[in-house]
């Protein structure tokens, strides 16, 4: 383990989380491996679950997830501690601190106050690394800020403790056994099998491939059914998903792209060099959906031409992801 702990500035909070603790305990890993190796790339959608009044979309798998398949493939154990009481979790920190460790944290959003306002909302799954205190300030190393900075102890516990769907629970994490020999090529194969087989399931309608497929060809009907002001809120919940938390579904592609080129020159496979390219191409369409759907949201587009552009790009999307991951699920290691 390293005398001091160095911030790193990465896309996604878990992976980037993951990444920085096992970088301070000396394994050089970058933060698309563990995305990948995690299998963080996913989609969901889920009509009948409503968050903020909203259809459930999801462009990662559940939180916390990453963190446990990467680990558990990888070999590391880690231990996970969550209370009840407040107190005994911020007791619990402080004593995990004054060893040394650097200890990852699930916090809600809204009560950080070094977010900007209009970035604290309330999503209770953002994780982040407590370094160290000063006083009644913690040392924060939050990987999606370019530096590190403080966060009052008030505020912490609120973020710790914070209410409603997905609350943390006062959760926190940190390596306790980390070998010096890990099997990467196992790690890699084993994470890209699962996003495969979850992407193109058959199974679920509402999963994968599939999923993109069974929303798209719904958002011509939106405003018919609920009006346009009904329809611009869900289309913005939709990209507000896909920008800005956790990244989301364009970042999530380009961090996978990331993913697969550096396995690719791991392994010495042109093929994930090919589909690395492929899978940025995806994503920049991705980002083309959130540009067209902006003005439709704050309604300077209006009409049914519209909402069937934006399906045509999201049936593209899945159309191109699905060659993807079935050109993925072929190559052997």
């Amino acid at each position: 383990m390293r005398e001091t702990f160095t911030h790193q500035h990465h896309a996604h909070c878990e992976s980037g989380v993951f990444a920085s603790l096992l970088c301070h305990h000396g394994v050089d890993i970058s933060e698309s491996m563990a995305f990948g190796i995690g299998s963080g790339l996913f989609f969901s959608y889920l009509p009948f679950v409503k968050v903020y009044g909203f259809p459930l979309t999801a462009y990662r798998i559940a939180p916390g997830g990453i963190i446990k398949r990467a680990s558990k493939r990888l070999g590391i154990r880690f231990k996970y501690e969550s209370f009840r009481d407040e107190e005994k979790g911020m007791a619990a920190l402080d004593l995990a601190l004054a060893g040394g460790r650097p200890i990852g944290l699930q916090t809600g959003v809204f009560w950080l106050p070094f977010f900007p306002p209009a970035y604290r909302f309330q999503f209770n799954a953002h994780n982040l690394i407590v370094y160290g205190k000063e006083g009644d300030d913690y040392l924060i190393s939050d990987p999606t800020l370019d530096r590190p900075v403080k966060c009052p102890s008030s505020d912490l516990r609120k973020a710790r403790f914070s209410k409603g769907f997905l609350a943390p629970k006062g959760k926190m994490y940190y390596p306790v056994e980390v070998p010096r020999d890990l099997d990467y090529p196992k790690a890699i194969s084993q994470g890209i099998r699962e996003v495969c087989s979850k992407m193109l399931t058959r199974i679920h309608p509402l999963v994968g491939v599939p999923a993109i497929r069974a929303m798209a060809r719904k958002v011509p009907a939106w405003p018919q059914k609920k009006g346009e002001k009904y329809a611009a809120g869900q289309l913005a919940n939709l990209i507000r998903m896909q920008e800005e938390i956790g990244t989301g579904g364009a970042g999530f592609r380009f961090v996978y792209a990331s993913f697969l080129q550096e396995a690719g020159d791991m392994f010495g496979m042109d093929e994930l060099l090919s589909l690395s390219e492929r899978m940025t191409k995806v994503g920049d369409r991705w980002n083309t959906f959130a540009y067209k759907a902006a003005p439709v949201c704050k309604r300077r587009r209006k009409g049914g031409a519209a909402y069937v552009e934006l399906r045509d790009i999201l049936l593209d999307c899945a159309d191109q992801e699905y060659g993807i991951f079935s050109d993925l699920r072929r190559v052997k290691f």
